[in-house]
């Protein structure tokens, strides 16, 4: 989760959330090279001398300004290319979740499992535990096995939501009558945050996320206990 004065992005927790944060270094490495470049040939104008009253064109210098541009940016389009169809693919999953976007709570149904399926509301301030989140915890987490694909299908029932879990990489819109898919994959356990991202509303900001991963065989127990 994100902590006081974290200015760069969350620890990943998921082999797509690795390959944004490579991508964003790489990006950025990309950009200060270039700022770089532009402040030094700005700095360096002031304490130039050199003139040329003749000078009436320079196609050389403009095939180079024209050309170089574009490279930069095709070092630039082809990973994201490939981390765009990364994030939509979709490998075998072993268990599809489904979620659902409510004023201002979230439904959850584990299809795999006779439709397992219970709300995941925040906890007030006034009944949180002294070791809690404000404005975080749940009173229903959503519980999930390590080193498996999971599919996460999300739609909404009113307006548009968001279901955005930085630390696994994942940011998918809730959409009323639309069913939109998604998949990770969670390489550690622990607790996982997020929040609505979208501006659905005046408590958009109160529908937080909550994932518990946990090995296989807890997770089955878990499942068990649900059922019975």
């Amino acid at each position: 989760m994100a902590t006081w004065a974290n200015l760069g992005l969350q620890d990943s927790a998921s082999p797509l959330m690795e390959q944004l944060n490579f991508f964003h270094d790489h990006t950025i490495l990309i950009l200060i090279m270039i700022t770089v470049l532009i402040a030094y040939v700005m700095f360096m104008l002031f304490f130039n001398q050199f003139t040329n009253r003749y000078l009436l064109h320079g196609q050389t210098i403009e095939i180079i300004w024209t050309i170089l541009p574009a490279i930069i940016l095709m070092f630039i389009a082809f990973p994201s290319l490939r981390l765009l169809y990364l994030l939509n693919e979709i490998n075998s999953p072993l268990i599809t979740l489904k979620a659902i976007g409510h004023q201002w709570y979230w439904s959850y149904e584990y299809s795999n499992f006779l439709n397992l399926k219970f709300d995941s509301y925040m906890i007030p301030t006034n009944e949180l535990n002294l070791n809690g989140f404000r404005l975080l915890n749940v009173d229903n987490r959503i519980i999930l096995p390590l080193n498996n694909q999971i599919r996460i299908l999300v739609t909404a029932t009113d307006v548009l939501h968001s279901w955005t879990v930085p630390s696994l990489g994942v940011k998918i819109d809730a959409t009323p009558g639309r069913l939109n898919q998604t998949n990770f994959l969670i390489n550690q356990s622990g607790l996982f945050f997020g929040q609505c991202s979208e501006i659905c509303g005046a408590n958009h900001s109160f529908m937080p996320i909550v994932i518990e991963s946990i090995p296989m065989n807890y997770f089955i127990k878990w499942v068990s206990s649900q059922l019975n």
